[in-house]
């Protein structure tokens, strides 16, 4: 498995697999309701700004020849906190395909070397509070639940 950094001919694959990722999201609480009805409605906008910010990084999930998921990788600091920079994984998504054959695993230990080279202290990650999975599996692959987030919508 390698992580291949994504370029300008890969945003119609990141957008497809964002779109899977975001479309399981929704079952999970109300907040996170799609305004797309359809894949081939959603812009290409938000991954063609990552390309171009130098703190966030998108890579495809490569296991042989077939491309198999991405990550979404950011970069940050807290200056004032002695564990001060470190490395957000903030989308990633493994095709429902390859799922549970340790692919997720390997990424997030490709993304511990990414973290060590670049000079960060820790890794961070939030999932949805009622995706037992995903909980499951970052506490297998390490993490530890830190802190939570809530959310209210203003209506």
């Amino acid at each position: 498995m390698e992580l291949v950094e994504a370029t300008a001919a890969d945003l119609d694959a990141l957008v497809d697999r964002w779109y899977a990722l975001a479309t399981a999201m929704v079952g999970h609480d109300e907040l996170n309701e799609l305004v797309y009805a359809d894949v081939e409605e959603v812009p290409d906008d938000g991954f063609r700004a990552h390309l171009d910010d130098e703190a966030v990084t998108d890579y495809l999930v490569v296991h042989g020849d077939e491309t198999i998921g991405f990550v979404t990788l950011r970069e940050g600091t807290h200056s004032s906190r002695e564990y001060s920079r470190y490395l957000r994984i903030v989308n990633l998504a493994i095709d429902e395909a390859h799922r549970n054959r340790g692919h997720g695993a390997a990424v997030v230990e490709r993304v511990k070397r990414l973290a060590r080279d670049r000079g960060c202290d820790h890794l961070k990650v939030s999932c949805e509070w009622g995706n037992e999975g995903a909980r499951r599996f970052y506490r297998e692959t390490g993490f530890r639940e830190k802190q939570v987030d809530f959310a209210q919508p203003l209506e």
